[in-house]
């Protein structure tokens, strides 16, 4: 029964959480997109004061990888890191749109077995970073920055019902022509929707190299140079 701790601070609402097994142990939330930086390491002690278990217990740790905000994916990261470091265990990069995903698979499994899930993540104006899913969270289209058009999805939604989620979901609905096999759920995702992928990737021994590892950004970070 692995006790693994689970960060996610790659949007603006942040969650930190323990799992034993497919069990849910705490969970801590936070939706101060300034502050997840603080948040973190007060979140883990509050969750092992009140389950009883120390930090070296933990078996694994897992973090929301990308994309997302680019302050908060190294914030998840390195805190991942630093645990995974000092305490010498192994780190799990889960992929923050397939997280996503996951949250709603429930919802998606009411309208059909055939039903594609589409996370979405506001990237700013009207582009999102988004990706699609088969019920079994199999990826059917890779994680890609997309500017939304009325023509958006036109093609997956003559063949399929198309559950959209994620902070980009509210701008879609706005943009998106009406179609019918068109869904949206505003379903907030927390770090408790990482414990099946996180567990799974556990027991596979899918870990990554901690020396190496870094967020997956889908866009390069840019900055305005500066004028002298």
């Amino acid at each position: 029964m692995p006790l693994l701790l689970h960060i996610d601070t790659a949007t603006e609402h942040a969650s930190i959480c323990l799992s034993q097994d497919e069990k849910v142990v705490g969970l801590e939330e936070s939706s101060d997109q300034k502050n997840h930086a603080s948040f973190v390491q007060t979140a883990i002690q509050k969750l092992l004061d009140r389950s009883g278990f120390v930090l070296s217990a933990v078996d694994a740790i897992s973090v929301s990888a990308g994309p997302g905000s680019y302050t908060g994916l190294r914030v998840g990261l390195a805190s991942a890191k630093g645990i995974c470091y000092a305490l010498n265990k192994p780190l799990i990069l889960l992929h923050t749109l397939q997280v996503l995903a996951q949250s709603v698979k429930e919802k998606a499994a009411l309208l059909g077995e055939k039903t594609v899930i589409c996370p979405m993540i506001d990237a700013r104006r009207m582009e999102v970073f988004t990706a699609m899913y088969n019920s079994d969270l199999a990826e059917k289209q890779a994680a890609h920055a997309l500017i939304l058009t009325e023509s958006s999805f036109a093609d997956e939604l003559k063949s399929a019902q198309v559950l959209f989620c994620g902070s980009g979901q509210a701008k879609c609905r706005q943009v998106l022509t009406p179609a019918a096999g068109a869904h949206f759920t505003d379903q907030q995702h927390t770090a408790a929707d990482m414990v099946p992928l996180a567990l799974q990737k556990f027991q596979q021994q899918q870990f990554a190299d901690l020396a190496y590892s870094e967020p997956f950004y889908v866009k390069e970070f840019f900055t305005p140079a500066r004028k002298a």
